[in-house]
């Protein structure tokens, strides 16, 4: 299918773009030909804290002055491993801001072009984690909280040509995960013996999966979870 906007460029926002996931989408995103927007603490992008509200409302502002953008990759995310009676209410409340705050924000600033132009598509970056995982309360709690929003955008925005779907990775192979999971220790290896296809995930597995859901031949699929996880969330993800 053709893209919907002849003679305008297509535009993808990606928050926390600069590196692990965020990079391999923007990668993929150029690779389809369309202009990846990268809001990030660090890179080439858009410098911004997006847990500060204002900094993301400038972000956005600066980011819609170079044109409409009717894609959105809703990406950046903090992890604030506690347990639950030892997870603070600043923990709690960063979680909340970066997590969901944030992706919501992104939501209403990209919505209006979204509208005018019949089409949009919206990508929520959820987690595995969601279905429930150890020492994540706060995690766990805004990565289902993105998708009861995917969920609710879905049957809202869909007359207006709009898709919301998010996607829930398992264990990826980032810098970030390396330096909690050294290779070469037997926790890792215990996390790698239980995922069925027996291999850690990798930051373009998750960006092949957001580049379908962005495509302009993907308007059918909306409201959707895909597990991109080697298989971890079978039995555990509701049929």
């Amino acid at each position: 299918m053709s893209e919907p906007h002849t003679g305008t460029r297509e535009r993808v926002l990606i928050t926390g773009g600069a590196n692990g996931i965020g990079k391999a989408t923007a990668d993929a995103c150029r690779a389809q030909g369309w202009e990846a927007v990268i809001i990030d603490r660090e890179g080439d992008g858009i410098r911004a804290d997006l847990s500060d509200p204002e900094q993301t409302a400038r972000a956005l502002r600066e980011a819609l002055a170079g044109g409409p953008i009717t894609r959105l990759v809703n990406n950046v995310g903090v992890v604030v491993p506690a347990l639950a009676q030892d997870q603070t209410l600043a923990e709690f409340e960063l979680a909340v801001s970066v997590n969901l705050r944030c992706s919501f924000q992104c939501m209403q600033a990209l919505l209006p072009g979204m509208q005018a132009a019949g089409f949009g598509r919206i990508v929520n970056m959820s987690s595995r984690a969601a279905l429930g995982k150890e020492l994540r309360t706060a995690y766990s709690m805004t990565k289902a909280g993105l998708i009861g929003m995917t969920r609710v955008w879905a049957l809202e925005l869909g007359e207006f040509g709009i898709t919301a779907n998010a996607i829930g990775p398992g264990p990826i192979r980032t810098e970030l995960f390396d330096r909690a999971n050294p290779p070469d220790s037997p926790r890792t290896q215990a996390i790698i013996d239980g995922v069925p296809v027996k291999r850690l995930g990798t930051p373009d597995d998750v960006a092949s999966a957001v580049r379908f859901f962005l495509g302009a031949d993907s308007g059918f699929v909306t409201g959707q979870v895909l597990y991109v996880c080697g298989g971890m969330t079978v039995g555990v993800a509701p049929v």
